[in-house]
């Protein structure tokens, strides 16, 4: 979809993640090795009571699931930028499922502007888990195009 086509307030919703333990302890064990993320024993002492998902592992479930809806197609060019914020602890066994809106819109030239995407993600509880603003760099019209 071209910059050109996007209007303020579209969204998007996002399928379920789920957080499978053992990809979780893999993506610990690799990314975020701390003891609330990949020891049982010490999550049980930790105000959550139990080991939870790294913050960035549960984004990036979120945003696979984001990708396959493939907003943009191919006039996205680039990401810009991202700013995540955790809400509330991903457990094991949580289903994540999000809202994707677009909240700005900024030519920036003739050949393309940025896309400002606000993504919610909520746990199966319906609490919301974490937020997320992402720009995205986006293909505008020619002016064969139009």
């Amino acid at each position: 979809m071209f910059f050109d086509d996007i209007k303020l307030g579209m969204t998007v919703d996002i399928a379920p993640a789920v957080i499978e333990k053992e990809k979780m302890l893999d993506f610990a064990r690799l990314y975020d090795n701390i003891p609330l993320h990949t020891d049982e024993e010490y999550a049980k002492t930790t105000p959550f009571g139990g080991l939870i998902a790294p913050g960035v592992m549960s984004f990036m479930a979120v945003w696979a699931k984001y990708l396959e809806v493939d907003f943009f197609g191919e006039e996205l060019l680039a990401g810009r930028s991202t700013k995540i914020e955790w809400l509330k602890p991903v457990f094991a066994g949580d289903v994540l499922t999000g809202k994707a809106t677009v909240t700005a819109l900024t030519p920036r030239n003739p050949r393309n502007g940025l896309v400002e995407i606000r993504i919610e993600a909520s746990n199966q509880k319906g609490e919301l888990v974490l937020t997320d603003i992402t720009e995205a760099v986006v293909k505008r019209r020619t002016e064969e195009e139009k």
